[in-house]
């Protein structure tokens, strides 16, 4: 598997130390053949999304260099943040982009996960399209009880790592544990409220996640189908997100994640003031919220669309984001 592109979009457990984040970038440049496409760095997450792409193999060696530079750099001993987490890098997700079936980046995904275990000594679990195990296939589970539960997690039968040793080694205090994996494109978008009050992001999040959250002993579904989010405060800045992970672009687009959850939050008397997207997107996306959100811009030029979808969605309403720069295809 020489030929085609992948994706990885890995979490560190880092976002506030620039000088950490520029040394888990720089070995992943080091890898020939393989492009960082977008950094964001989350501060009061204390959390570092990088996005990088090329060839299978060469993706998979870069992978391989930025786990080890964040074991190297990060201690979990130590780690505060206000996303969940289970270790330094927290999940690696390789994602097919062209060329390459979600089958062969799965087998991809298992053998840099083994390498990690065996050279790293850092414990595995493998998720989604690479799982061994169906319980295994949703990160949250394999995320839950975060870094704070490892110890007892990961002693546990049904929660043995899928690679390494089902102990809580020195490395694993250090670095924690990673979840590595192959999945399909997914958008990570937040979006902000003019509140601070945390219990209603985390209201309107259980409502709209597929998920849906338990009452009187029953499961409500949400609303919004392969929709995952969780509310949290963004105390730098005096404000609540919900922030969500769209993992079927197919059943809910952006456009429509955005119009339910401003829907949602006036409900709740308050406003999505504005959209943070996290990662790279492809430009179909774009375009899809320019159609369905913006009227009839045919004779614009793109440029201007552009800044039509961003006075509605408010793309830089906190964080000065240039769409562009997020679109996949203006990249590579």
């Amino acid at each position: 598997m020489n030929r085609g592109i992948i994706e990885a979009v890995p979490n560190f457990s880092e976002g506030r130390d620039k000088e950490v984040i520029e040394y888990i970038a720089k070995s992943i440049e080091s890898v020939d053949g393989v492009k960082v496409l977008n950094i964001d760095i989350g501060y009061d997450a204390n959390r570092t999304v990088i996005t990088f792409a090329g060839e299978p193999q060469a993706v998979a060696e870069a992978a391989f260099r930025a786990i080890r530079a964040a074991a190297e750099k990060i201690d979990m001993r130590i780690h505060s943040g206000t996303h969940p987490r289970i270790g330094a890098t927290d999940v690696m997700p390789l994602v097919p982009i062209s060329g390459v079936t979600l089958e062969e980046t799965a087998e991809l995904a298992r053998t840099l996960a083994k390498r990690v275990a065996d050279e790293l000594n850092i414990p595995i679990y493998c998720y989604e399209a690479a799982a061994y195990q169906a319980s295994r296939t949703n990160l949250a589970e394999c995320r839950r009880g975060e870094y704070e539960g490892l110890e007892t997690k990961i002693s546990s039968k049904e929660w043995k790592p899928d690679f390494g040793e089902p102990y809580f080694t020195e490395q694993c205090a250090k670095s924690g544990l990673t979840v590595i994996g192959a999945r399909k494109f997914l958008i990570a978008v937040n979006f902000n409220l003019n509140t601070d009050n945390l219990l209603i992001a985390k209201e309107i999040a259980k409502e709209v996640r597929e998920s849906g959250y338990i009452k009187d002993g029953e499961r409500i579904k949400g609303a919004l189908k392969g929709v995952k989010a969780i509310g949290w405060s963004m105390e730098e800045y005096g404000i609540v997100q919900v922030s969500t992970n769209i993992t079927d672009i197919n059943a809910t687009s952006l456009h429509e994640a955005f119009e339910y959850i401003s829907h949602i939050a006036l409900a709740h008397g308050v406003k999505v003031t504005g959209t943070e997207l996290i990662g790279m997107v492809p430009k179909v996306v774009i375009d899809d919220a320019i159609e369905h959100l913006c009227g009839n811009l045919d004779n614009m030029p793109y440029k201007d669309k552009i800044e039509v979808l961003n006075e509605t969605m408010k793309f830089d309403n906190l964080f000065n984001a240039d769409i562009n720069s997020k679109i996949i295809e203006n990249r590579l």
